[in-house]
């Protein structure tokens, strides 16, 4: 008991001699901390974040659950707008033994200043600063408090994408701030297939005429869909210009980054002036959830000043308490405020000139940065948190639209979530995303108040027609051909395209250029590779669309199947004499028979026993009823068998009998490789490039061909003649070629699948258009109607002709009927052979007459015998039997020899030889 009452004392002496050693070591904290920032005063934002920062001060300094009686004191100088001005302020805050630094304002202003907090440890702060390059590993002391423009870029992105744009125009200020937002939004874009067709830079504190001769070169381009990235100060003259020259009517798209829903927060209500050159624009707003903390800053900001609140205002707000919780923590932690000497300054040439020696590090500059980046708050901007690229948490826009004098939320946007048109934190992810896009944004009154979705592009207003390449083909014709004489052009493709233009809300001015000598087809390649050269601006006609041609060009929705296949000589097999035995082969019929002989023999061996000898039967009437029932079983089977049979001949003999049959020495592409035979192909065609590097054809073998009528002579020559064994080509050149050539055929199966489209410069918008336009066409039957028109000629497809081959001739079955009468004959011949026999054998005796008589009695009396009934015979045997017993009784020799005679076939077995045959 006493030992560890004495231990329980030592306990308590180490306890708090380790306590006071503790309290001991802490120091105390300073009194004042200073931080300063660097604002632009004359500024809109400048206005508002010096009121808040100052509001959040105050705040900060009348609560004693923070930094425990230790007070922030803030310095905020004007930069004026100037970048120098700025260095030297950060420079003279240095020296003042700052911890923190907060702005500065621009960008532009932030890079420089990075590198001089970066040398001296100091952590830099700004809520305004959104170029996404500051969050790179170069500036490990710079922190954004509010959103990089990198999201506010996904979310015009997502935008874009979701009304169906490709193209869109930027216009910003030709800065830090511009250039790096403007490149992350084509990275957006490109990650939706779209792009940024034209960079529209203004250079900074531009004045209105550079304005307005940037704006003009932007209304020249047929892209519509302009997004403005600027600061706030010179956003208003852009759109103010914009609208003088009459570029805010309708067809026009205007997005703007958050700079202009800052505008309309801070400055309600704006000037008529302003209000009417922003009418149907879009912007993004930070959206800020609402909460309890910010109805409070709210309240308290109205009593501050009459200017809007904005979301600057709040985030310049947090931003002081989120380094005044990370100050308090920093001092928790033990630390104390101390700077010491920049050495690597001091060994500068130029220290002394520029007092660079009064400048310090800031001992505790890591540790702080690391505190801040470790803060979790709830403040007026909601949960505030910082991720591991330094960013803060849950970055999300309204979707903004100007309309009359207010504006109008049309959805939002998150990183989460994307475009919606409820609140982020009310958006389930997985439902957003399988949403059909019609819903995720409320209806837009885009510039010139109309609700319809504007294109986005319309065609360079300098009153240039689009120069269309067209192939000079000389062969088909049917597809393009220039009307002689003139510089118009006729066929299926133009009627194609001619009709898809039609179908356009606007109007496309074109003009026709041939393409071709005029002598031979031309190179459709080269014609489409002059629309990558700038020559064409589009190219019609019969263009198939391959893979090295999509490298050069854009092209429209297909509007016409095609793909290469063979055509060759074909014969007709018709249904011939032997036709009947074409169902089955040989060793069929053969297998066959042997089973129709050996079911029969087995059934006459049931007759006579024989199987039930074999099996030893005891009892005859078991081993009769046991053969029976084996035999019917056997007879099953083979009826089963005969009825399969008989069906299948049956379903074989009516192909071959009812549908026509072409035969060719070339089943298809594939023994086509395999011979060594000629290869037409059409001359200036892709054919040759197919065949040659993809079949591995040689190309000795192939032959250029150029006229139908070539295709027709070289087929009908044939590989002996001079000729090619079949031709290869697209299949809509071979049904027109075969529609009037019957004796020809394409045999095998297509062996490539591509169409043939119009082709556009690559992200073409009219391109785009066009295809919906075939679509359309397609739709209503009209692309049908126009291939009937100029395709359709039917020779060798016409009803009749299909008519005669579903009719049987007799030459189908003439073999049957010449089996039936031989064997008809035969069995007539045989009998009557039969007849004469036994006619001489047993003829009746005959009366005593003349010539002509006795040869009409012997013919009355073979037809007599040959109808004599079987018992009048055998009556008159049994009478010449008993003539000749009676006659021999009596010694009658030549009686006797005739009964011998007699003897040798009866009159019974006569009879049966007669019903056998």
């Amino acid at each position: 008991m006493g030992l560890n009452l004495v231990w329980g004392l030592l306990l308590v002496v180490v306890f708090f001699n380790g306590c006071f050693s503790k309290n001991a070591s802490v120091p105390s904290r300073p009194d004042i901390v200073n931080i300063g920032a660097i604002l632009t005063f004359d500024s809109i934002i400048g206005k508002v974040a010096k009121i808040a920062l100052e509001a959040a001060v105050e705040n900060v300094n009348s609560d004693p659950a923070i930094l425990n009686g230790t007070k922030l004191k803030i310095t905020i100088h004007d930069s004026n707008f100037s970048g120098f001005a700025s260095i030297m302020e950060a420079l003279q805050f240095m020296e003042s033994e700052s911890v923190a630094l907060i702005g500065p304002q621009t960008s532009v202003l932030a890079h420089m200043i990075s590198h001089v907090v970066n040398e001296l440890q100091v952590p830099l702060l700004s809520f305004t600063a959104t170029d996404p390059t500051l969050s790179s590993l170069q500036y490990p002391f710079f922190v954004r408090t509010t959103h990089s423009d990198l999201f506010q870029m996904a979310a015009i992105a997502d935008i874009v994408e979701y009304y169906e744009w490709r193209q869109v125009v930027a216009i910003y200020i030709d800065d830090d701030h511009g250039r790096n937002g403007i490149t992350s939004l084509a990275d957006q874009l490109a990650a939706k297939r779209c792009k940024i067709s034209q960079k529209a830079p203004i250079k900074p504190e531009a004045t209105r005429a550079d304005i307005s001769d940037v704006l003009l070169q932007v209304a020249l381009l047929e892209s519509r869909v302009l997004v403005v990235h600027t600061y706030a100060n010179w956003g208003l003259d852009i759109l103010d210009v914009a609208q003088h020259l009459g570029m805010m009517e309708s067809g026009y798209v205007w997005i703007t980054t958050n700079w202009l829903s800052t505008v309309i927060d801070i400055s309600s209500p704006l000037p008529l002036k302003a209000i009417n050159a922003m009418q149907g624009i879009i912007t993004l707003k930070s959206y800020i959830q609402d909460s309890e903390v910010k109805r409070k800053f709210t309240s308290e900001w109205k009593n501050l000043t009459n200017l809007g609140l904005s979301t600057y205002s709040l985030y310049a707000y947090d931003t002081i308490w989120i380094l005044a919780r990370a100050l308090d923590e920093f001092f928790n932690q033990g630390r104390n405020v101390s700077f010491s000497k920049d050495l690597q300054l001091n060994n500068q040439s130029l220290g002394g000139f520029l007092n660079l020696d009064s400048l310090s590090i800031f001992n505790g500059g890591k540790m702080l940065l690391e505190n801040i980046l470790r803060v979790k708050m709830n403040g007026t901007t909601g949960s505030t948190e910082f991720t591991s690229d330094k960013n803060l948490v849950f970055p999300a826009f309204e979707v903004i639209n100007v309309i009359g004098t207010g504006v109008r939320r049309v959805g939002y946007w998150s990183n989460s979530s994307h475009l919606s048109k409820s609140p982020p934190e009310t958006v389930n992810t997985k439902l957003s995303n399988s949403s059909t896009s019609s819903e995720l944004l409320y209806s837009v009154i885009w510039p010139g108040q109309t609700i319809k979705k504007p294109r986005g592009w319309v065609f360079p207003q300098n009153g240039k027609q689009l120069k269309i390449g067209v192939p000079h083909r000389v062969s088909f014709e049917e597809f393009v051909e220039q009307v002689r004489g003139t510089d118009l052009y006729r066929g299926y493709c133009i009627d194609v395209f001619t009709s898809a233009i039609n179908l356009l809300p606007y109007a496309v001015p074109y003009k026709f250029h041939s393409y071709g000598d005029g002598q031979t087809n031309p190179s459709i390649t080269d014609l489409v590779s002059y629309i990558k050269a700038g020559r064409f601006d589009a190219a019609v006609g019969d263009i198939a669309i391959i893979t090295n041609r999509t490298r050069m060009a854009d092209f429209t929705q297909p509007f016409i199947e095609s793909g290469l296949v063979v055509v060759a000589p074909v014969r007709r097999l018709n249904s011939g004499t032997w036709a009947f035995l074409r169902p089955f082969t040989a060793k069929l019929w053969c297998v066959t028979g042997i089973f129709f002989l050996a079911v029969g023999v087995v059934n006459i061996v049931k007759t006579t026993n024989f199987v039930a000898l074999l099996n030893n039967r005891s009892s005859q009437p078991y081993e009769q009823n046991m053969m029976s029932t084996l035999g019917r079983i056997v007879l099953i089977l083979w009826l089963f068998v005969v009825l399969i049979i008989s069906s299948s001949y049956t379903a074989s003999l009516t192909s071959i009998l009812t549908v026509q049959k072409l035969s060719s020495p070339i089943e298809g592409i594939s023994s086509l490789i395999l011979s060594k035979d000629p290869i037409g192909y059409q001359k200036n065609s892709f054919v040759r490039n197919y065949l040659v590097e993809e079949l591995g054809i040689s190309e000795a073998r192939l032959v250029p061909l150029g006229l139908p009528e070539d295709y027709e002579k070289a087929l009908k020559d044939g590989p002996n003649n001079g000729g090619v064994a079949a031709v290869v080509d697209e299949r809509p050149y071979i049904e027109l070629f075969l529609s009037t050539r019957c004796q020809f055929s394409i045999v095998g199966q297509e062996f490539t699948k591509n169409g043939w489209g119009f082709a556009f410069p690559r992200d073409s918008n009219l391109a785009v258009d066009i295809s919906t336009a075939i679509l359309k066409l397609s739709e209503n039957g009209e692309l049908q109607r126009i291939h009937d028109k100029w395709l359709i000629r039917g020779a060798c497809s016409s009803q009749g002709a299909k008519f005669a081959v579903d009719r049987l001739e007799l030459k189908s079955f003439k073999g049957l009927f010449f089996i039936c009468g031989l064997a008809c004959f035969l069995a007539l011949f045989i009998y009557l052979v039969l007849i004469i026999y036994q006619y001489i054998k047993h003829k009746p005796d005959l009366p005593e007459s003349s010539g002509r008589s006795l040869r009409s009695g012997r013919l009355q009396t073979f037809i007599s015998f040959v109808d004599e009934k079987e018992e009048s015979v055998k009556a008159r045997s049994k009478k010449r039997i008993k003539d000749a017993s009676s006659r021999r009784s009596n010694g009658d020799d030549s009686s006797a020899n005739d009964y011998r005679s007699t003897q040798r076939e009866s009159p019974s077995e006569w009879s049966q030889n007669v019903d056998r045959s």
